[in-house]
């Protein structure tokens, strides 16, 4: 059954949940989850500011520093990106491929 658009919502950006379920209960900064992780100050800030996607390689740094599991963080990407694709209406003009009658 088909998922009506009001019954669609676009969940948090991986990163929002980041800082605001991990990192600022932890009082740590971006500064100090980058070290931490042996990554730039940079690329944590994209990832928090929405503007980089969490890899899986990155799904691993984050399990280790934050004692979760990288698939959280790879389905938490996933589910925003499949969000995403539906709020833009992509349609990519794919037909359906249909079975063969039985012989």
């Amino acid at each position: 059954m088909p998922i009506s658009k009001k019954a669609m919502h676009t969940p948090a950006h991986p990163g929002e949940i980041l800082f605001e379920l991990y990192m600022k209960p932890l009082g740590v900064t971006i500064s100090q989850t980058a070290k931490a992780m042996k990554v730039t100050r940079k690329h944590v800030s994209t990832i928090v500011n929405g503007r980089a996607a969490i890899t899986p390689d990155m799904a691993t740094r984050l399990a280790a520093a934050f004692r979760t599991d990288p698939d959280l963080w790879l389905i938490l990407q996933t589910l925003y990106d499949l969000a995403q694709v539906r709020k833009r209406g992509k349609k990519h003009g794919v037909k359906a491929i249909a079975r063969r009658k039985a012989a």
